[in-house]
């Protein structure tokens, strides 16, 4: 399957249904202005595989910089529809991204995963990530 990076306001509007398998709190009312937002703002691109018009898995990424670990490709959003995972598609777009990480002279690709994700974590482990911090958070 052909991988797009999206752009336009419709293709972008595609992915919601896919997206919102990951994220259950968005809201198609601002999905749009949001992936707008961080396009603007953060250099943040979303990568799909379409198959037959409806997007089966889509990686939202950026290119980053920071003292701790020099510039890298933090992976924001990985998904595969939940009804098309194990056909490959992940795959295909892990390995864009590992494109796109050499081809911008990054040092290394970053991602957080719920920690309740085991598949996904075997999916990372399986294409040689390691598991190398915690991530805190506190909510306000």
């Amino acid at each position: 399957m052909p991988v797009s990076i999206v752009k336009s306001d419709e293709e972008i509007l595609t992915t919601y249904t896919l997206m919102k398998q990951l994220r259950p709190h968005l809201k198609e009312e601002t999905y749009l202005s949001k992936i707008k937002h961080l396009q603007l703002e953060y250099g943040y691109k979303l990568i799909v595989i379409f198959e037959n018009g409806v997007a089966k898995a889509a990686a939202g990424y950026r290119i980053c910089d920071s003292l701790a670990w020099g510039k890298y490709l933090y992976v924001d959003d990985l998904i595969t529809d939940q009804e098309s995972r194990s056909s490959g598609y992940g795959k295909q777009l892990f390995d864009l991204l590992d494109e796109e990480l050499l081809k911008n002279q990054c040092d290394g690709m970053h991602l957080d995963s719920g920690v309740q994700r085991h598949d996904a974590h075997r999916f990372y482990l399986n294409r040689k990530m390691k598991i190398t911090c915690h991530h805190f958070e506190k909510s306000y």
